[in-house]
């Protein structure tokens, strides 16, 4: 029946893949069918040329998500190769017009099946060090496979929960400026909600601001402003990969379903380019090895030497403040001379930047005693890679 199998037979297998990846998630199945279920289960059909049982599918999905264009693409496609050849998704395409949506549906199709990686098994985000106790929900933002990836905290273990596909900027990621087109990378909280019902339709169910830019990103140079998490206008299901001013952007069914989970000032949102999922052992390691590199940074300012307690600073750090090492560490180390000084942290929770850069940002509560004086703060710190060491290159009180 089919004519022209390279294409389709490569997105049937990698459809499949995709279905049998999402299958051993096992918890992160909704009781409605997703459409990239959907989807997987039409190229299955296709790779085992049951046309008739695909094209049944087809008018299933877009009957049940009537608004999703790549589910109509790939209709129409099945309803042309009843007659004739079909080389390429679109292949009813006449004009330039309809080829320029075309290549953007072509765009979101390839990021839909690189789902077929999704963290099956054991394997974990190795930027999900340590959540605090109160942290519930994580995000990562895996912007080279145009996937959100939800998972669950409970009892100190990670769990995968669920994953979406989301646009991005026009021009990728690596926010420097307002208006580059560039969605930023780092580490973010939802910083407020913002109904559909107050937002121009463009926006869709609504929209949760970020808190671009942090303290490292002004640190680093880098502004603008309003990037959120939000969804489409309401003709819209999803948008090509590349398409946004900055933002992420969801489906409004998605954006409803992290609507409810994530909680303000408290879900972390990791956006990178360099996502990695890895063995348990892996992870932790590195959460160790974060741990160790806050308790020594502890255990010196505890003992209030300022000389000792600068070993741990990279001679390139900078406050908010924009002040040295020196000077900033000054300013901690109140209460010269006094003795017998107890420094405890709490609630501390461990993230590794998923970039190229080599970051760990560890945020906790610093807890000082001197006799019956007691002195709380929240602190971040920003731990780089220097060689074979690490040294803090950003400390900021929040």
């Amino acid at each position: 029946m089919f004519h022209s199998k390279a294409i389709w037979g490569r997105l049937a297998r990698g459809l499949l893949c995709a279905s049998l990846v999402l299958a051993s998630g096992g918890s992160g199945a909704a009781a409605k069918s997703e459409p990239e279920q959907m989807l997987a289960e039409i190229y299955k059909d296709l790779a085992e040329n049951h046309l008739r049982d695909a094209q049944a599918k087809a008018d299933a999905l877009v009957e049940t998500y009537p608004h999703f264009h790549l589910g109509h693409l790939v209709r129409s496609d099945l309803l042309l190769l009843h007659t004739r050849p079909v080389a390429q998704l679109g292949g009813a395409a006449r004009n330039k017009e309809a080829e320029a949506r075309l290549q953007d549906l072509r765009r979101e199709a390839a990021a839909r099946l690189s789902a077929e990686v999704r963290p099956a098994g054991e394997l974990q985000p190795r930027a999900l060090l340590q959540m605090r106790k109160d942290q519930r929900h994580a995000l990562i933002v895996d912007a080279r496979r145009s996937r959100v990836y939800l998972y669950e905290h409970r009892n100190g273990e990670i769990r995968y929960v669920s994953d979406y596909y989301f646009s991005q900027g026009k021009l990728g990621t690596n926010k420097v400026k307002e208006g580059d087109m560039r969605t930023p990378i780092g580490v973010y909280y939802i910083s407020g909600r913002l109904p559909g019902s107050r937002l121009p339709d463009f926006y869709g169910k609504g929209a949760l601001p970020l808190d671009y830019p942090n303290s490292w990103d002004k640190l680093n140079g880098r502004s603008g402003s309003g990037i959120w998490i939000h969804g489409v206008p309401p003709e819209t299901f999803s948008r090509a990969p590349l398409s946004t001013d900055g933002c992420v952007v969801v489906s409004n069914d998605d954006l409803q379903k992290l609507s409810r989970i994530v909680e303000v000032g408290k879900t972390p949102i990791l956006i990178g380019d360099q996502v990695e999922f890895v063995q348990p052992g892996v992870r932790e390691n590195d959460r160790k090895l974060a741990d160790s590199l806050l308790e020594g940074w502890r255990r010196d300012a505890e003992q209030r030497d300022s000389g000792q307690l600068r070993t741990h600073y990279s001679a390139r750090f900078k406050s908010v403040n924009d002040e040295s090492a020196d000077a900033w560490i000054a300013r901690q180390l109140f209460l010269p001379g006094a003795r017998r000084v107890h420094v405890a942290l709490q609630d501390t929770s461990h993230f590794r930047q998923p970039s190229r850069d080599e970051i760990i940002i560890s945020t906790f509560t610093q807890h000082v005693a001197v006799g019956k004086f007691r002195h709380s703060v929240r602190l971040r710190q920003y731990w780089a890679r220097e060689g074979a060491q690490w040294k803090i290159v950003s400390e900021s009180v929040l």
